[in-house]
């Protein structure tokens, strides 16, 4: 069954959504939508719908990409600071170790639910996972050998 265009939405469900914004709002763990709806419920929970405008936010397919983000910007942050602090002050191993683990932690217990709000923004500015975009029908014409 091919994709024909009489089961395109019209009218708001097609108009562009700016990525940029959708992920700011996100990192301000607001709705994607709206900017002013709290997005998430608990502290990674993300809410059904926004308590303002209504959207609908439980279509989101997180998963574990805001985990890699945060390991990936923590470590990244962190390895050099712990290079100079090492190389420049010469601390004892247990001060190093203890500190810097309690520096990636709060690091990381800061940046995890705004990089899921990132992530979740970014997904329904392009309208990923139900977002509000057109659904298409799989085509079974196009041979796929698998």
């Amino acid at each position: 069954m091919p994709f024909s265009s009489t089961s395109l939405p019209s009218g708001a469900e097609t108009e562009p959504r700016d990525p940029r914004r959708a992920m700011w709002r996100g990192w301000r763990l607001t709705c994607p939508n709206c900017g002013t709806g709290p997005m998430m419920g608990r502290y990674l929970e993300v809410r059904q719908s926004c308590p303002v405008c209504g959207e609908a936010l439980h279509h989101h397919r997180a998963d574990d990409g805001p985990a890699w983000a945060t390991i990936m910007i923590a470590g990244h942050l962190m390895a050099p600071l712990m290079l100079f602090v090492f190389e420049t002050f010469r601390p004892a191993a247990w001060v190093m170790a203890i500190g810097f683990s309690a520096v990636f932690t709060v690091l990381s217990l800061f940046l995890l639910p705004r990089l899921k709000g990132v992530f979740v923004g970014f997904q329904w500015a392009k309208r990923m996972h139900g977002f509000g975009g057109p659904r298409r029908p799989l085509d079974d014409s196009a041979g796929d050998p698998y």
